[in-house]
C-alpha cells in the first residue's frame, strides 16, 4: 500500500483536506515530542508544545509552499512555538534532555550499568550547551535532518550549519570528558 509522502498530506491539508493532518500528527508526533523534551526538559511542556505545532499547523496550513520540505516546515514552527513558549515563561530549570541509548539486550548486568551511567553524562552534557548549539546537534544528530533542511529552518547556510554542529560536537565532548573526569565514575576515560 502506497503511503503518501508528507509534503503530499500536506497539500491535501492546505488545500482543506484537514482528515490527512490526523496521518502528518502520527508521523511527526513522537520526533516533535523528543525535540522539545531535549530542548525543554520538561514531559507535560512538551506534550503541550507539540498540541501547538499541530494547531499552528492547522491555523497556518495556507502558508505552506509546494515543493518545501514539510519537515522543515514543521521544525520552523516546533522551534517558534518553543521560543514563544520561552518568551512567555522563561523556565529557570536545566534541561533534561530525554537522551537514551538503544539497550543492548545480550548485555551483562555491569554493561548496563555503564550504558545508565553514560547515558547520564550525556544528557548532562548536552543539558550544559547553549540553547543554539543543542538544537542543531539535536536537529542533525537526533532528529536526522541534512544541513540544508537546518540552514532553511535556522535562515542560514549549511555550511554554517556543519561549522555550528561541529562545534556544538567538540564542546559537548569537552563537556562530557570533564564531567567523566569529575564523576569519579568507573567509565573508562579513553570513551570520551
Amino acid at each position: 500500500m502506497h503511503s503518501p509522502a508528507d509534503e503530499e498530506l500536506m497539500l491535501q491539508v492546505r488545500n482543506g483536506n484537514l482528515g490527512r493532518l490526523g496521518e502528518l500528527f502520527e508521523r511527526y508526533q513522537t520526533p516533535l515530542f523528543q525535540f522539545h523534551l531535549r530542548m525543554t526538559g520538561h514531559r507535560q511542556l512538551s506534550e503541550d508544545l507539540v498540541q501547538e505545532v499541530f494547531l499552528r499547523v492547522l491555523r497556518y496550513r495556507h502558508t505552506y509552499q509546494p515543493g518545501a520540505a514539510f519537515s522543515t516546515w514543521v521544525y520552523r514552527i516546533a522551534r517558534n512555538v518553543r521560543m514563544d513558549n520561552l518568551r512567555r515563561k522563561n523556565p529557570e530549570s536545566q534541561p533534561d534532555v530525554g537522551f537514551q541509548m538503544a539497550p543492548d539486550r545480550g548485555a551483562l548486568p555491569d554493561e548496563r550499568e555503564q550504558t545508565r551511567q553514560e547515558e547520564a553524562l550525556v544528557r548532562a552534557a548536552l543539558a550544559r550547551l547553549d540553547d543554539d548549539k543543542r538544537e542543531v546537534l539535536l536537529l542533525s544528530r537526533f532528529h536526522d535532518l541534512k544541513y540544508e533542511q537546518i540552514g532553511q529552518l535556522l535562515d542560514i547556510p549549511a555550511g554554517t550549519v556543519k561549522a555550528r554542529v561541529f562545534r556544538a560536537v567538540r564542546e559537548l565532548r569537552e563537556i562530557y570528558t570533564s564531567l567523566l573526569a569529575a564523576s569519579n565514575s568507573p567509565l573508562r576515560r579513553d570513551q570520551a
